[in-house]
């Protein structure tokens, strides 16, 4: 699994992606193509969808552009050399999934590491619960391990919050006893929290601690303290 840090910028992308389909035509086109067993050419999804060549050729290059299709060039009899034809721009769907929710929701993330947890249980015996929290601390310190050693506790406390915010967390910076603190103010495991609340509280402050060791010695302090409407973590700064 790979460490996605930069969460903001997908999102933006993906909002993007979503905006080009608000126009009906261009949502007719994107429809079409994903039907279709194989890639259409621009006068194929133009006749389909009953609109001229050159507005066809308009919509498919944007929804191209913003990564709903991708495009290529090739022959539609399928022959080569002399007398084939000239080849065509075609187009199908493309590879990405694309999802936006607001606030963030990470329901993958967690898909991925509980099916982790899920194997490894049945091939080692151990309880799931058990390993589940094991994964989500692996996780943590994998994308924690992305970032430059902290030089002190207050770098170390920024750049968590920075992977945090990547992963839809939505740090909020408090003051508490006389100490910095940061609060969570989202879950992005929000429905599965209100399910499940010990299983997700758990999983998440697995995930964060692993964040914070992996910018040891000077990781935050991160300890459950559940509150209303913010994520169930609440971090600190760490000791010189």
């Amino acid at each position: 699994m790979g460490a996605d840090v930069d969460g903001m910028d997908s999102l933006e992308r993906d909002a993007a992606g979503i905006g080009a389909l608000a126009d009906p035509v261009r949502h007719q086109l994107y429809q079409f193509v994903c039907a279709q067993p194989a890639p259409v050419s621009r006068d194929q999804a133009a006749e389909a969808v009953g609109i001229a060549h050159h507005q066809a050729k308009f919509h498919l290059d944007r929804l191209t552009a913003e990564g709903l299709l991708e495009s290529d060039y090739a022959r539609l009899t399928g022959r080569s050399g002399p007398g084939a034809g000239r080849t065509s721009k075609l187009y199908r769907r493309a590879g990405r999934d694309i999802a936006v929710s607001l606030p963030q929701r990470k329901y993958e993330l967690a898909g991925l590491l509980m099916a982790r947890a899920i194997a490894l249980s049945a091939t080692t015996g151990q309880p799931v619960v058990e390993v589940l929290n094991r994964v989500a601390h692996d996780y943590g310190q994998t994308i924690g391990a992305t970032q430059r050693p902290p030089a002190d506790p207050g770098a170390a406390l920024e750049l968590t919050v920075r992977v945090l915010s990547g992963y839809g967390y939505e740090p909020r910076q408090t003051d508490g006893s006389g100490n910095r603190q940061v609060e969570l103010a989202n879950c992005p495991f929000h429905a599965l929290a209100r399910e499940q609340t010990e299983l997700a509280c758990n999983m998440n402050h697995a995930l964060i601690t692993g964040v914070a060791a992996a910018l040891a010695p000077h990781g935050p302090d991160a300890r459950l303290c559940p509150g209303p409407d913010r994520c169930c973590v609440v971090l600190s700064r760490g000791s010189e």
